[in-house]
């Protein structure tokens, strides 16, 4: 998904809002600190803020930090607000909420045992 970032990267959403004024050493600081996670370990960090309308994405690339931002001109995210202060999921996932999905709600493949 994000240039420079591992095949099947793993990410890690924070819930709820984030002050996005942060940029690359304050969201870090973030990952380090508050969510106690490995920022070199490959994985992308995504942020959202107060309205709903802008995210960012922190991620180590293997030479430096990455940020990617993605602003929404109408509408807003359905970025997740229960549950712990981070939130791992699946590239893809992170696919479906940044396409305006909620992800709280099953996206997943269907399963079928039987053709009869």
């Amino acid at each position: 998904m994000m240039t420079g970032s591992p095949e099947g990267s793993m990410v890690y959403v924070a819930v709820g809002a984030t002050d996005l004024r942060k940029s690359i050493n304050g969201l870090a600081l973030l990952v380090e600190e508050q969510f106690e996670l490995n920022l070199f370990g490959g994985s992308l960090f995504a942020f959202c803020n107060r309205r709903r309308d802008l995210v960012k994405i922190l991620y180590w690339d293997g030479s430096g930090f990455c940020l990617w931002m993605k602003r929404l001109e109408q509408d807003c995210y359905r970025w997740p607000e229960d549950g712990e202060e981070v939130m791992a999921m699946s590239e893809r996932a992170l696919s479906w909420l940044l396409s305006g999905l909620d992800v709280s709600q099953a996206h997943g493949r269907l399963g079928y045992g039987s053709v009869s």
